[in-house]
């Protein structure tokens, strides 16, 4: 998993032909603490088909603004650059892959 700290990488990056999940998350969160195995687990079973990008909204809050994330952890699929899914909160494992499947 990546993390993106500046604004212009990340949008090169969700531009991109591989689906990119983004986990917009909070160093405090609690259940941000619990995604993190499950996107370690999804990121282990989907390899190089999806890339996974963990945005701290306390240090890119900007990102966060542009994204209208008003609650974290919030989940953002995107392929070229259009948000093709979006839930807030914890996602189980097989549930998220099952989601992410279905639109990759």
């Amino acid at each position: 998993m990546e993390t993106a700290n500046k604004r212009e990488t990340f949008g090169e990056l969700i531009q991109g032909d591989t689906p990119v999940l983004v986990d917009f998350f909070a160093e405090w969160c609690g259940p941000c603490k619990m995604m993190k195995p499950i996107l370690q687990e999804l990121h282990e079973k989907m390899g190089e088909s999806l890339r996974i990008i963990k945005i701290d909204i306390d240090k890119s809050p900007a990102a966060a603004g542009v994204y209208q994330v008003q609650s974290v952890p919030t989940l953002i699929l995107f392929r070229r650059g259009k948000i093709i899914w979006r839930q807030s909160g914890v996602v189980p494992s097989a549930q998220l892959e099952k989601i992410i499947q279905s639109l990759i």
